[in-house]
């Protein structure tokens, strides 16, 4: 069977994630720290510091290596602030992440499960500058966390009648939040997450207050869901490179949840998300698989080991992952730190 045809079948569009070739090399974001003290490096003004900026600066990307930091997420934190240098909540975030240690948080989605690229929060009018991923568990040669260049895909995307469109109409980003309450003693068949979570109240007036503060529409629907529309470019304006890119994705459609236990099984126009263009016209399934395609052709992996620290420009790269499956004995587990926050501006005319 033919992909094409395959893909009308199923209705489900794989990531291939890269192409084998990075498009960019590694040595030019990777910093190998056996060589520093790491004892006195987690300071401002450290050698570490400079070029962990400088690296930053200059691609958008900082992957530190051979840490000794082993499991202590507190260190690889530092480490990691030395770049990020402010963290905010995850407030309003779509996905259900709880916190491992004070302003670390878990990935959030499970393991099984494939995560499309996408840039951090650009569903919400307050995202976020940067990413931080702490290595604290990681397998032998799998695992992987998926970056794309995005300067690259933007450029591709343009190129092509989709991006143009996408460029024109813009986008709307819908999301249904459950209440939690709804579901005492019941199994959370169907939930991706409450609004409680997300929102980071007990407080419908007040999680609907967050909403609004987040530049989202919110109504109520049956048993208290909360369900919310934000109208955006397809595009941010990135003031460094003084130019619009590319800050949408699939992920924030239905078929997030594709893999998704528990979520899988329901009818694209049951899940919990939806991605429509900014007039609220339907994506085809050519287009959708366009911008699979897109970010798939700049991706590049990092190849986690235990103590490892990423910083990931929210503006030049993407992320995401494949599915995971662990072996007898394996343990995979990222830490999350969010960085910097910034009120969404979407594009600017005369900045193509």
């Amino acid at each position: 069977m033919n992909a094409a045809l395959e893909m009308t079948l199923t209705g489900i569009i794989e990531p291939k994630w890269w192409t084998g070739t990075p498009p960019i090399e590694a040595s030019r974001y990777t910093i190998d720290c056996a060589g520093f003290d790491m004892s006195t490096q987690l300071c401002e003004g450290s050698q570490l510091d400079a070029l962990m900026n400088q690296t930053f600066d200059s691609v958008g990307l900082v992957h530190l290596i051979n840490t000794g930091f082993g499991d202590d997420l507190e260190l690889m934190r530092r480490a990691a602030m030395l770049v990020t240098k402010t963290q905010v909540e995850y407030k309003g975030g779509a996905n259900p992440r709880s916190s491992l240690q004070p302003n670390v948080y878990e990935v959030g989605a499970p393991l099984g499960a494939w995560l499309h690229y996408h840039h951090e929060m650009a569903y919400i009018g307050s995202s976020t500058k940067m990413i931080g991923f702490l290595c604290k568990h990681a397998q032998q040669n799998a695992g992987y966390t998926f970056v794309s260049d995005n300067i690259q895909a933007t450029e591709a995307i343009l190129a092509t009648e989709f991006g143009q469109k996408l460029k024109t109409l813009g986008l709307c980003y819908h999301r249904d939040l459950t209440d939690r309450d709804a579901f005492a003693g019941k199994p959370e068949i169907g939930v991706y997450n409450h609004w409680q979570k997300s929102m980071m109240t007990e407080d419908p007036d007040q999680a609907a207050q967050t909403a609004r503060d987040s530049g989202l529409e919110v109504e109520w629907g049956p048993n208290r869901l909360l369900k919310t529309r934000y109208y955006i470019s397809a595009f941010e304006y990135f003031g460094r490179l003084d130019r619009n890119v590319l800050y949408s994705s699939v992920a924030d459609d239905a078929m997030w949840f594709d893999t998704w236990p528990l979520v899988q099984h329901l009818p694209y126009e049951q899940r919990p998300l939806k991605l429509t263009f900014g007039d609220d016209s339907e994506m085809t399934e050519a287009e959708k698989r366009l911008f699979v395609d897109i970010y798939d052709r700049f991706g590049m992996p990092i190849k986690w080991q235990q103590g490892d620290v990423a910083v990931v420009c929210n503006y030049r790269f993407a992320h995401g992952r494949p599915g995971i499956a662990l072996q007898e004995g394996e343990q995979r587990e990222l830490g999350v730190i969010v960085g910097e926050s910034y009120d969404r501006i979407g594009s600017l005319p005369s900045k193509w």
